[in-house]
């Protein structure tokens, strides 16, 4: 046989694999791309290999001869992102509905174990109908080394799940075992779909309503982004891959600023209002002193009385944990301190300096959260602050009162450089409540008891709740101008960057769950 007959078998193979126009056609009818069309839109134009182009199902008889093709339902490879190489594996759902069987679980497995050998982020677009029935337990077997090599690793290399279809049933967890999850408005995932909703709890619920991408972004928290379609999906991924290593090894990409690191940032002075009890948005905040104003928020849409992402500083990346006295006047409840513990995590494993930003009058009180658990949630915080080793920056811009000064990276968490705006107050609450218990019976006792309320009062303010008390106590490093804010955080972040901090020897902790 001619080569020339070899690499046209070869090509008319490919072309099996690739499927037909009718394929595309139908996914694009859904609102949806096919699964090489999704990875030609994440990674960089001509730069994807894919590999075990030409798997066969193993029960191909199965299927009785309809649907079965080369590839199996998966396509998996490499490529760059922004130059850096990435793996992936993208569900075809036009190969039986991109169902998961033996051999697609394979491909899978063998390209998150190169990603992980070869120590770069891993990538699953996932698509499909769930595991294949014609493949019995062979298939739920498939799904258990998918979330075994999901555990192994985590922490090692950055895993991002996509979710651009269905998702239901086993197949949810393994995009609960990685570090960021997105989801576009017409996909969905739950454990059990609306039918058995229905017939074991008798509740009548759409599949949007039970698990699509903005209920997980705004009530459950599943989601750390929404987008409306795949190409804004794809989009952000690439933004995201853009702050993360390739590793738990390297450092995060460095980009070379074109943000003046000694700028001021006089509009901080008015953004932030002096009187405690008026709300902004930190978010301005955090744009006037990162690098061009730009900030990649993670759960956006969910615990927004905390806000979190990535920003940089100088051109190196940071986490920024911020509190948002806009919503619920900037307390902490158990969402947001389960949304900043993972992305404080997060940080600490991908070698990501943490910048905090305070404003916290404490934790939000109530039945519902000390029911739900604020206790044990409250303490994930905690121990997220203390186990992280990189370096740990706070500027504390307006109130800093009770436990939630101690949680949220305080020198008694090994914070490394801490701030304070002249209009700081730090104490065990705030003076009218500290007035009210301390000086009950002299106020009753007045002959003007408000007047001497307010007096008291403003002694208490002028005494206590100032910044200036604690870094008396050097619980604080300074007193900075918050137009200053920005080139001292930089300073602070050049000469922490070579921090080595390590723990005891230990198998693990125990972190509360």
């Amino acid at each position: 046989m001619e080569m020339e007959d070899y690499i046209r078998k070869l090509r008319e193979r490919k072309a099996i694999a690739a499927g037909t126009p009718k394929d595309a056609e139908a996914q694009h009818q859904k609102g949806r791309l096919t699964a090489r069309e999704r990875l030609a839109l994440l990674f960089d134009p001509d730069s994807f290999n894919e590999i075990d182009t030409l798997v066969m199902p193993r029960y191909e008889s199965y299927m009785g001869g309809k649907g079965s093709r080369y590839g199996d339902g998966v396509v998996t490879g490499f490529g760059l992102v922004n130059g850096r190489q990435v793996f992936a594996a993208a569900q075809d759902a036009s190969v039986m509905g991109g169902s998961l069987g033996e051999m697609h679980a394979n491909k899978i497995v063998k390209a998150m174990r190169m990603a992980l050998a070869y120590g770069c982020p891993f990538v699953a677009l996932n698509d499909s109908g769930g595991a294949r029935i014609q493949e019995g337990v062979d298939s739920l077997a498939g799904y258990a080394r998918i979330f075994d090599t999901n555990c192994e690793a985590s922490g090692v290399i950055p895993q991002i799940s996509v979710i651009l279809g269905p998702c239901a049933g086993g197949a949810v967890y393994s995009p609960g075992l990685t570090d960021f999850i997105f989801m576009t408005e017409n996909s969905y995932m739950f454990i059990t779909g609306p039918e058995v909703v229905k017939s074991v709890m008798q509740e009548n619920v759409s599949q949007e309503e039970l698990g699509g991408g903005r209920v997980h972004a705004t009530e459950s928290g599943v989601a750390h982004f929404l987008a409306t379609d795949d190409r804004e999906c794809l989009q952000k991924v690439r933004e995201l891959l853009s702050y993360l290593p390739s590793n738990n090894v390297n450092d995060p990409p460095y980009v070379p600023p074109r943000d003046d690191p000694e700028r001021r940032c006089p509009e901080l002075e008015h953004i932030v209002p002096v009187d405690p009890q008026k709300p902004y948005d930190v978010r301005q905040v955090i744009a006037s002193i990162v690098d061009d104003g730009r900030f990649l928020e993670v759960h956006e849409l969910w615990a927004q009385n905390m806000v979190v992402g990535f920003a940089r500083l100088d051109g190196y990346v940071v986490g920024i944990v911020a509190n948002q006295p806009q919503v619920l006047a900037g307390t902490i409840d158990i969402k947001a301190s389960i949304k900043a513990a993972h992305f404080i995590r997060i940080c600490d494993t991908y070698n990501v300096p943490i910048i905090t930003l305070q404003d916290v009058p404490g934790f939000l009180p109530g039945t519902s959260q000390e029911y739900g658990g604020i206790i044990r949630n409250g303490a994930r915080l905690i121990y997220a602050y203390s186990e992280a080793t990189v370096p740990k920056l706070m500027i504390i811009l307006r109130k800093s009162y009770g436990g939630a000064y101690c949680v949220m990276s305080s020198k008694g968490l090994r914070g490394d450089l801490l701030y304070a705006w002249p209009n700081a107050e730090l104490a065990v609450m705030g003076a009218a409540g500290a007035v009210n218990i301390l000086f009950r019976n002299e106020v009753k006792a007045a002959a003007n008891p408000e007047a001497r309320r307010q007096e008291l009062i403003d002694e208490y303010q002028e005494k206590f709740n100032n910044p200036y008390v604690a870094a008396a106590r050097g619980l604080i490093d300074d007193v900075i101008e918050p137009r200053d804010s920005r080139r001292v955080l930089i300073r602070a972040l050049h000469v922490t960057l070579s921090k080595r901090e390590r723990h005891v020897p230990k198998k693990h902790g125990i972190s509360p769950m």
